[in-house]
């Protein structure tokens, strides 16, 4: 509930002061609840509904104004006045079940009260559903946090005083009211403590220690009240009779007679009204300076519509060209990374087409990885259809060309695939940049068509340049270029290569991944925190990196794709030993499972920066062409260029694309 002085019934009033009653509601306008909800008075008026549960399943709105006549409105029939308050009660509960059924279901869609009566201070009360525990009825399995979340909306404003109520005969360090205030007020600034059902404490015990302020402190102290119990309320005790009684019980009780003074209804009144209007003192400086600004931005905006007329052409064109312009800066905030909004949920925009060239396009090039068979039997062919019938002494330059040029086109297909996942990439921005103009559909279809249209005629461009640059590449092997490897250095080159290409310990990658087919009885699928370097993979139980489950070398290891399952989301790739041993225990392979093929690829690009490669069809050879059926002079020089070029394109294409 929340209390706020003179404010009108639905007005939106930026952090204004007010007091926020933690759990549940006033009992009555001098008498605070009871836990199980009895009911609610206005001075000698009760119109709330009552009983035990959750009675109030939708925050209540009510604002009390001081009048010399006693009747109440509701907002959602302002025309009537109800000077019956049984009928009131009846609305409540009608309204109630209009929104949310009659099986105990909540809502945070309110209700709205104004009550006039002589018997009251000017203030706005919000009562807000108690805190439930357990879910009845329709109610949502994640009750208690839906309640605790309406909650919160109001007490955790700064210009906001908590009243944490809590009954005596419970232990107040398990008090919701106080651990709630405590989250959004940990000093107890702003909170101050009521004690309720002092008078049906256990014998011998009582609550002095807690209202002397020295159990659990804070800062405006706590106060104690005794309620009517449903006995009284089902008997119809006068108001001022429960008044009575309550000041009778203080000072006749020898743990709180010294401060019956400084306990009771009347003085929680009294002291809730002056600490309302001190806060309201300190904050106002601050609202008073919102509010300023408020108006003088509103000001301005009316300045500037003063003279507005819809079927002002300029003014259209105007607008236009706004969001056109505000549409190509959007755009380009996403491509270049600096957009106002950070995702933090997924890869979006210029970072998508970051990792499609910095991952996505070197696996693509290592998947192209040749065939040594194959290889060798091009080689031979090639050798040997170039000298003809005569036998060569040398091997041919023609021999040499005809082998790169073949592998040097196997780019094109990863390069122009490289294409499509940008210019794809390219179309999501556009769209989701356009989702600011959904006012306008036309306005939104013409400019994705226009824009959607321009790239198209962009990726035919640059797919011709594309293949002009590989075709400038084919039409001359430049062996003079300082990168050429050449034949006499080639294996040296290669083997000094491969051992730079890692360094030892590096750790190239950290994150989870799930263990997929460890069987149920070995306690199925696991989640593990794995951690890749240049030699090893590792698994942790946690990102602590303090409880390692297993280390796997990577010697000899290689990556398959695996096809989900039927019933899973995830995403799986294997690791497997390329000599048939077992991976991990009696595992011949590890499936490892992400949440997205984004995740796949991109673990799969940095089993590429440590040497762990993808698996390749294997290729049946004639048996004639397998091995050489006679090592004769032709064969050795087979052999021997078959080394070069082996040796020449395994270090040039797999470790420049990496």
């Amino acid at each position: 509930m929340a209390l706020r002085p003179g404010q009108a019934l639905g007005e939106h009033i930026p952090a204004l002061p007010l007091v926020s009653v933690v759990p549940g509601a006033f009992f009555t306008l001098f008498q605070l609840p009871l836990q199980s909800r009895n009911g609610f008075c206005v001075g000698s008026r009760d119109f709330l509904p009552r009983g035990s549960g959750i009675v109030t399943r939708r925050p209540l709105i009510l604002q009390l104004i001081f009048s010399k006549t006693e009747y109440a409105e509701f907002l959602h029939c302002k025309s009537k006045k109800f000077t019956d308050f049984d009928e009131v009660r009846q609305e409540i509960e009608a309204e109630t079940d209009r929104v949310t059924g009659t099986n105990k279901g909540i809502s945070p869609v309110p209700i709205n009260l104004r009550v006039y009566s002589p018997h009251v201070l000017n203030l706005t009360l919000i009562d807000l559903p108690g805190i439930t525990k357990v879910p009845v009825g329709d109610q949502p399995q994640d009750i208690e946090y839906q309640i605790k979340d309406m909650i919160l909306q109001f007490i955790s404003r700064e210009s906001s005083l908590i009243l944490a109520v809590t009954p005596a005969n419970m232990d107040l360090a398990n008090s919701d009211a106080l651990k709630m205030a405590k989250e959004v007020d940990p000093q107890g600034l702003r909170t101050i403590g009521v004690i309720t059902k002092l008078d049906l404490m256990d014998e011998g015990t009582d609550a002095r220690d807690v209202l002397e302020n020295k159990l659990l402190p804070l800062r405006r102290g706590y106060i104690g009240v005794v309620n009517r119990s449903q006995k009284d309320i089902d008997g119809k005790k006068d108001i001022r009779a429960a008044l009575a009684a309550e000041r009778k019980f203080f000072l006749s009780h020898p743990a709180y007679r010294h401060m019956a003074d400084r306990m009771g209804t009347p003085h929680l009144q009294k002291v809730l009204n002056q600490q309302l209007t001190n806060h309201i003192r300190e904050t106002l400086p601050s609202l008073r300076s919102k509010l300023q600004s408020q108006l003088l931005s509103l000001e301005k905006e009316v300045e500037e519509y003063k003279n507005f007329r819809p079927d002002d052409p300029t003014r259209k064109t105007k607008a236009l060209l706004q969001m056109v312009q505000q549409f190509g800066v959007d755009f380009e905030k996403r491509i270049e990374g600096s957009g106002d909004q950070v995702d933090t949920l997924e890869l979006s925009g210029g970072a998508r087409i970051n990792r499609i060239f910095h991952e996505r396009f070197p696996f693509e090039l290592v998947k192209m990885e040749f065939d040594e068979k194959d290889l060798r039997r091009e080689i031979s062919y090639a050798i040997k259809n170039i000298h003809g019938v005569r036998t060569g002494l040398f091997t041919p330059d023609l021999a040499f060309e005809a082998i790169v040029k073949k592998q040097v086109v196997k780019l094109k297909e990863p390069c122009l695939k490289c294409v499509d996942l940008v210019i794809q990439e390219l179309i999501n921005t556009v769209r989701q940049c356009t989702s600011k103009l959904g006012s306008y559909p036309r306005l939104r279809e013409e400019t994705e068509r226009i824009v959607t249209t321009h790239i198209r005629e962009r990726e035919g461009k640059t797919k011709d340049q594309i293949l002009l640059l590989i075709d400038i590449e084919l039409s001359y092997i430049n062996t003079n270029h300082e990168d050429f490897i050449g034949f006499a250095n080639a294996q040296q080159r290669n083997t000094q290569t491969n051992k730079k290409r890692a360094i030892p310990n590096q750790v190239i990658r950290r994150g989870w991944l799930t263990i997929n087919n460890i069987s149920i009885m070995k306690g199925g699928s696991k989640e593990y925190w794995f951690v890749l370097t240049a030699e090893s993979l590792s698994w942790y139980k946690d990102e602590e990196e303090k409880e390692k489950k297993y280390m796997l070398p990577l010697d000899n290891l290689k990556i398959r794709d695996v096809e989900k399952g039927f019933m899973s989301n995830k995403h799986v790739f294997a690791i497997f030993n390329t000599e048939q041993r077992n991976v991990y225990k009696d595992l011949r392979q590890i499936e490892l499972a992400c949440d997205s093929q984004e995740d796949v690829d991109s673990w799969k690009a940095s089993f590429l920066r440590a040497g762990v490669y993808p698996e390749k069809d294997q290729v049946n050879t004639p048996s004639d062409l397998s091995e050489p059926s006679r090592m004769g002079f032709d064969d050795l020089l087979i052999l021997n260029f078959y080394v070069f070029v082996l040796e020449l394109l395994g270090s040039g294409f797999a470790e420049k694309a990496l």
